[in-house]
């Protein structure tokens, strides 16, 4: 994507009443006034609130959006030209249902208050396979405290990948810290029984890795 373009992208999201794009300083220093508050001045109803972490140019969340109108979806990410693709379907189409967040995934603590998230989906992270960069590895002991923090006591996490090692890494710590794997399927497109929100809603690079013939992954689990 040309530079031209992104500016353009960046200038739209500005005057779209569904993005959001607080300063680190605001969300560090504690001064973020939708903390605790998402359902009540945004979505005005008290319906679940479901995260998408990572949610690229956000069709997963628009998709969610639309198939659970009784649910309220945040898709986030650090780069605001591609979600603003999933920002602007959801103007045109008057999907009131979901918010996309311009910032850094580290920082949710500060977004959310404590036992605000019902759900959270992080779907095609990338999976960070060399050992310098675990720190950066979404399912990582660190991550998990945090999405601890802000989901309630029965939230659960959804992890949607392509990459067999994200896949194996993540249930191998949840297994052994002692975490509640729901559900595990190492291709869901091929064994029966897989979730239909996980198979009837498919992103850019989903459609792109099964015409590669990569089997899509799917773990849900709760966070003890």
């Amino acid at each position: 994507m040309g530079s031209k373009n992104k500016l353009k992208r960046f200038k739209e999201n500005e005057t779209f009443r569904n993005v959001f794009q607080p300063s680190r300083a605001d969300l560090v220093e504690g001064n973020y006034k939708l903390k605790g508050n998402w359902r009540q001045h945004f979505f005005k109803n008290d319906n679940p609130l479901v995260l998408e972490l990572g949610c690229g140019k956000g069709e997963y969340s628009v998709g969610l959006a639309q198939k659970y109108p009784n649910k309220n979806f945040i898709g986030i990410d650090i780069k605001g030209a591609r979600f603003w693709r999933g920002a602007k379907t959801a103007i045109e189409e008057n999907i009131e249902n979901v918010a996309f967040i311009r910032t850094q995934i580290e920082l949710i603590e500060y977004i959310f208050a404590e036992n605000e998230v019902d759900e959270i989906w992080i779907t095609f992270p990338d999976p960070q396979i060399k050992y310098k960069r675990t720190k950066h590895r979404m399912t990582n002991t660190e991550f998990l405290k945090r999405y601890k923090k802000v989901l309630k006591p029965e939230g659960v996490v959804n992890l949607k990948t392509d990459s067999e090692f994200m896949h194996g890494y993540t249930l191998g710590l949840l297994h052994g810290a002692g975490h509640e794997v729901l559900y595990a399927n190492n291709d869901v497109y091929k064994q029966e029984g897989s979730p239909e929100e996980v198979t009837s809603i498919q992103t850019f690079y989903e459609n792109q890795y099964l015409e590669q013939n990569k089997p899509i992954t799917y773990i849900r689990f709760k966070i003890k």
